[in-house]
């Protein structure tokens, strides 16, 4: 467990007028969220079948909450991790079109986080997905749309200072893009989260590219999942967080992978077992769209737009005994 504890930390809002706000946030990027990007609200399951590789593994090492059901025998139930792959495999068989998409309000359990100012074992987003060709499985089409997410938190940065002007948290007006081994040839002394540091202190927000596979230096910057993200393709939007002085992760996106790239990215993360499993065949096959899709933290974007010291602010999970008291001492006000 680690923690940060801002010095002179003022939360601006009670705890009502926080979950007022908290309200507010939600209902409206989600609304302006998917009139820009195009895309439908559909509601998502909060658990899978094991069997059918839809849970996302994320970095390969955490495992799943899961149980057995009584009408189900044999079967093993896991909540959900994300929605990555669920989402495409939706669009498909719901027949959504070329640049039609879905977002959802997605509810997950983490419990191997490690638990700090901004990561909790209970995760809140809006998972989303698009349709879009193979021709368009290209950086422009990714960059295209990073602007399109960053356009919607701008403005929901207006519309809190418009309700909250003493609470809202001020962003850059710009978000760049720069890929992981610019970063490792920039700073090859740095670990991978200094150097997010770094550049987000730099430029205030950025777009990090082409997470997942090794850099020159034989190392990857950070793991990823292999049978979703094409790691050419993907990236995480980054803001510099002045009250905690480190880069805060908003979204984590890209093109999905091709038939081509799962089964180069399998090998290479020595997963290829899986490419028996149903939905794996799928990709495999060409039988799902090509799509984009990511998803963007809810609790996250709210402490983000609310200058909050701690996401256990914004939402309401479990802590250790101990955080809660140094919180508490700190006027950081957990649910």
């Amino acid at each position: 467990m680690q923690l940060t504890i801002p010095e002179h930390y003022d939360p601006k809002l009670s705890v009502r007028q926080t979950q007022e706000a908290i309200r507010y946030i939600r209902e409206t990027f989600q609304d302006e969220f998917g009139k820009e990007l195009n895309l439908s609200r559909l509601s998502a399951p909060m658990m899978l079948e094991k069997s059918t590789g839809l849970n996302d593994n994320l970095n390969g090492y955490e495992t799943p909450v899961s149980f057995t059901m009584q009408e189900m025998p044999g079967k093993t139930i896991e909540i959900v991790h994300s929605l990555a792959k669920w989402k495409r495999w939706a669009l498909g068989h719901f027949q959504f079109g070329v640049h039609e998409g879905l977002y959802t309000n997605m509810n997950a359990i983490r419990k191997d986080e490690e638990l700090d100012n901004i990561h909790s074992i209970y995760v809140d987003q809006w998972d989303w997905e698009k349709v879009i060709t193979k021709e368009e499985r290209t950086t422009e089409t990714l960059k295209t749309t990073v602007r399109q997410i960053f356009k919607v938190i701008k403005h929901m940065e207006h519309e809190v200072w418009y309700k909250y002007p003493e609470a809202v948290h001020h962003l850059p007006d710009e978000i760049h893009f720069v890929t992981t081994q610019e970063l490792e040839d920039r700073w090859p002394d740095y670990t991978p989260k200094q150097r997010e540091d770094a550049i987000t202190k730099e430029l205030g927000c950025v777009f990090l590219m082409q997470i997942g596979g090794k850099m020159k230096s034989g190392k990857i910057h950070d793991g990823r999942a292999a049978d979703y993200d094409d790691w050419k393709l993907n990236g995480d939007i980054l803001f510099w967080y002045e009250p905690l002085q480190k880069a805060l992760e908003i979204s984590s996106m890209g093109i999905r992978v091709d038939a081509k790239a799962m089964a180069e990215q399998l090998k290479a993360a020595d997963q290829e077992e899986r490419l028996s499993l149903p939905y794996h065949k799928m990709i495999m096959g060409e039988e799902l769209p090509f799509t984009i899709g990511g998803g963007i933290g809810q609790s996250r974007l709210c402490m983000l737009l609310l200058g909050r010291a701690h996401v256990g602010e914004v939402q309401a999970s479990v802590w250790p005994q101990d955080m809660l008291d140094q919180c508490a001492a700190a006027g950081i006000n957990i649910l």
